[in-house]
């Protein structure tokens, strides 16, 4: 297949998408059928598509792809003698992004048919304002014509070989998050303190724009600085070490670590890393397959893509006398997973729990690039994805199931709430074992998940270069283990402790199919990570190679730039990550699996006291930023108006107005004494005239002759005189 072939075939793929968003919006909306059928088609092909491009790219190696990718970049805004340009490019990082994302995108789109009920009839025990989860979702066309479009923005992020391009992708995303965590816009609850659906979008919105404006900010720097957006022009050694040299507005900060700061905050937002990390939990008032879009397939995924991205320009400008860049990111990642782990222990929503937890998971990969584990970060984003869609589709399904019970039995509670469940391992046993599956990979159980891989990958590179970051992340995944086996006893096991729980059911295979698919890669997607001197696995898996399968493809993507260092086998990491695993799981087992919680009974954490309802609120951090940024805004915004709109401008609008109105009253006397009263008083003069000379007309003819000669005599007079 030629390169020009390929290069229309890679822009072909968020364009599908785009399409399928178009038709489903302006021509069938009315037609639920052929609109998730579209949106399902498109992404289909697009997959098609992407897989046809990795599998054949793969048997030539990472090496030669990164010498020579696809590419195709055409001329877009002009900007004097030159132009912006956007363009596709397929180098060894976008080809694994190219394997993952377009399948994430097609299960979880494919799973929304049956999670938006195309097949159920009207359940007349739909609550007002609630999404019927039992007959159709009223706004069905729209639902998969948003989804279409995040899939196609977060598709032309990957592929994009420019800045501009990506920054395109990166902020219809925002988009997209807004329109569907807030899809259910009408949604209100009893309870005043619990965010509502359109709260949730608009504050994900907000924050992510915090750290978008930043993003744009170093946009435009690197722009000013390098005369381009390419990523092939600025990602070499002369560009990288220009810009080590080169003085940021910081004094002794380098403009490659200053812009590289910029663009991090970008993804500090975007990936809900600390401190803008509180927008994510909030945002699981959004249907569920669009937390696992937000979650595994887009949005989150990737603020993490882009700093795996950019990462040559902070590798290859990086001195030993530079500020510890690379510190601050291993800090806000190792912090962010701690923290994150701690909250997830106290969450009772099913889907909450699993938000903290990808902020831990995307602390990871942050805390990884922060040490420079470039390959054991790209690694665990693209595990990550799956086990972590598998998780939220899965999750969907069990609310399905608790909210079938609940309209069965006319029970009103909340179906997220794992309290409220119980006993559904045989109620849905398939869900229960590929959840089951999910959780294992994200409490990284030893050899056989996917998870396992990744992670003993990235606290490796952590002993190796940072001790203190490995002893921190190893804590939290004791944590994510332990939170995740009593996440599976709360929900599955022991006895239903609703009658909601009890008359729960499996879900449509809609749903459980893609959970079928999703399992299978949760399992065996970290095989690709073995390494060659791995006791037994490795010499099969990789005989006489002398990096991972992974590490071989992807590592080529920056080594012209910088060279990377994987740290070989080690047995201490190796029994760490298991320790930490197995060990979390059978802590879990022993408080939450070993004797089920009964109805009623309290979840056995609240025995912490204190700490428990501190866990609970989350760190107060909503509390301490509505204190430190929500009430100073409103009461800033509240003085605005009393002092400058009211008082100010107000003030002076009213002090024009009056102004004018006296002026208007000074014109309006004028006008009636000057202008009135002179024209009155002459038509008066004229009348008044009138009815004295109408006393000359007497009608006699005498008179009129007296008079002519009178003033005959007169003029001969006047003329007697001036002649003398």
């Amino acid at each position: 297949m030629t390169h020009e072939t390929l290069s229309t075939l890679t822009w072909l793929i968020p364009v599908l998408p785009l399409a399928a968003f178009f038709a489903i919006l302006l021509l069938t909306r009315k037609y639920h059928a052929l609109s998730h059928t579209l949106a399902i088609g498109a992404i289909g092909i697009s997959l098609v598509l992407a897989q046809i491009i990795f599998w054949t790219v793969v048997p030539g190696g990472g090496a030669h792809l990164a010498e020579e990718p696809i590419r195709g970049t055409y001329d877009w805004m002009p900007t004097g003698s030159s132009a912006l340009q956007i363009g596709v490019m397929v180098d060894p990082l976008t080809a694994i992004m190219l394997f993952m994302v377009p399948i994430a995108c097609f299960l979880i789109i494919f799973y929304s048919v049956g999670y938006s009920n195309f097949d159920k009839q009207p359940d007349p025990h739909d609550h007002p304002g609630q999404p019927p989860h039992n007959g159709r979702e009223p706004l069905y066309s729209r639902f998969f014509a948003f989804l279409s479009l995040f899939a196609a923005a977060m598709l032309t992020l990957v592929v994009a070989d420019n800045l501009l391009l990506l920054f395109v992708g990166w902020e219809v995303m925002g988009l997209c998050s807004y329109l569907l965590i807030g899809f259910w816009y009408a949604r209100n609850y009893d309870d005043p303190g619990q965010i509502t659906p359109r709260q949730a979008a608009i504050k994900a919105f907000l924050t992510t724009r915090v750290g978008d404006v930043f993003m744009l900010i170093g946009i435009v720097a690197l722009y000013s600085l390098t005369g381009t957006l390419s990523f092939r022009e600025i990602f070499t050694p002369e560009m990288t070490q220009k810009l080590g040299v080169l003085p940021s507005v910081i004094v002794g900060i380098p403009a490659a670590q200053f812009i590289f700061f910029l663009l991090f905050a970008g993804t500090i937002g975007k990936s809900a890393q600390f401190p803008l990390h509180t927008w994510l939990p909030d945002a699981m008032e959004g249907p569920t397959p669009v937390s696992a879009m937000i979650h595994a397939a887009a949005m989150v995924s990737a603020g993490v893509y882009f700093v795996i991205r950019m990462f040559p320009l902070l590798a290859g400008s990086a001195t030993p006398e530079s500020p510890p860049t690379f510190a601050v990111m291993a800090f806000i990642g190792a912090f962010s997973a701690l923290m994150a782990s701690t909250i997830a222990l106290a969450q009772n929503d099913v889907k909450k729990v699993l938000a903290y937890s990808t902020i831990a998971q995307l602390g990871y990969m942050i805390a990884a690039l922060g040490i420079g584990a470039y390959v054991a970060a790209a690694f665990h984003l693209i595990t990550h994805a799956f086990f972590k869609a598998l998780l939220f589709l899965g999750s969907g399904s069990i609310i399905h199931g608790v909210e079938h019970g609940a309209h069965h039995t006319g029970e009103h509670l909340d179906p997220q709430d794992m309290l409220n469940m119980g006993g559904l391992r045989k109620k849905m046993p398939l869900t229960f074992w590929t959840f089951l599956v999910g959780g294992l990979s994200l409490a990284g159980f030893p050899l056989i998940t996917a998870g396992f891989w990744s992670k003993d990958e990235i606290l490796a590179d952590a002993l190796a270069h940072a001790p203190l970051v490995f002893w921190v992340l190893a804590i939290s995944a004791f944590l994510t283990a332990f939170y995740t086996m009593r996440q599976i006893s709360l929900t599955f096991l022991g006895k239903p402790r609703t009658e909601s729980a009890a008359h729960a059911k499996e879900s449509h295979w809609t749903m459980t199919a893609p959970l079928v698919i999703l399992a299978v890669f949760a399992l065996l997607a970290g095989f690709v990570g073995v390494k060659p001197d791995f006791p037994g696995l490795g010499p099969i898996l990789r005989p006489g190679a002398t990096g991972t399968a992974f590490e071989s493809f992807v590592a080529p993507t920056i080594e012209n730039v910088v060279r990377l260092e994987v740290p070989a086998f080690e047995v201490t990491p190796l029994v760490a990550s298991i320790v930490v695993a197995l060990g979390g799981l059978l802590v879990g087992w022993w408080v939450y699996a070993r004797r089920p919680l009964a109805a009623g009974q309290p979840d056995p954490l609240t025995k912490l006291g204190g700490l428990h309802t501190f866990l609970k609120n989350k760190w107060y951090f909503d509390e301490v930023y509505d204190w430190a940024f929500v009430q100073p805004s409103i009461r800033l915004g509240v003085a605005v108006y009393k002092w400058i709109d009211r008082w100010l401008i107000d003030g002076l609008l009213h002090a024009i107005a009056r102004g004018a109105w006296r002026l208007a009253e000074a014109f309006r006397a004028f006008d009636r004494v000057v202008i009135n009263g002179g024209v009155d008083a002459f038509v008066n003069g004229i009348k008044a005239f009138g009815r004295w000379f109408r006393e000359v007309q007497t009608g006699w003819v005498q008179q009129y002759l007296y008079v002519a000669v009178l003033g005959l005599l007169v003029l001969a007079a006047i003329y007697l005189a001036l002649m003398s």
